[in-house]
């Protein structure tokens, strides 16, 4: 019997979510690599968050989406999960909107954290 959890989020782009989890100061590597369960047990993810209890969180493809991947009764995080996929989802909107607006050619004017916790982008394009 399997331990793990699959959350579903709306993360698709692997390169913001790096960043996002950069930006939050979680150290994190690369795979595709197992993460580490319930007695042993193993499951496949694209990112791993080690845990100093042994039992790793991941970002695993499912083919649509990248889910978060753990063993919840081992959550060893300084936040919820729901405090850390918040935190997480919205330093990849973050980065994915920077990404998608440099494509098109418009440059950050400024970018402010409000004390809510909500971030005020502005980007301008000159023609």
């Amino acid at each position: 019997m399997s331990h793990f959890s699959s959350i579903k989020t709306q993360i698709r782009n692997l390169e913001s979510l790096k960043a996002a989890l950069n930006d939050l100061g979680i150290a994190w590597k690369e795979g595709p690599a197992p993460i580490r369960g319930y007695r042993g047990q193993t499951a496949q993810a694209q990112i791993v968050i080690e845990q100093e209890n042994n039992y790793d969180i991941g970002f695993a493809w499912n083919g649509q989406e990248y889910e978060l991947v753990a063993d919840l009764q081992y959550w060893q995080q300084p936040w919820s999960v729901e405090g850390f996929l918040q935190r997480v989802t919205q330093g990849y909107a973050l980065h994915t909107i920077l990404r998608e607006s440099a494509k098109q050619g418009f440059a950050v004017t400024e970018q402010q954290k409000n004390a809510d916790g909500s971030i005020r982008l502005v980007v301008q394009r000159w023609n």
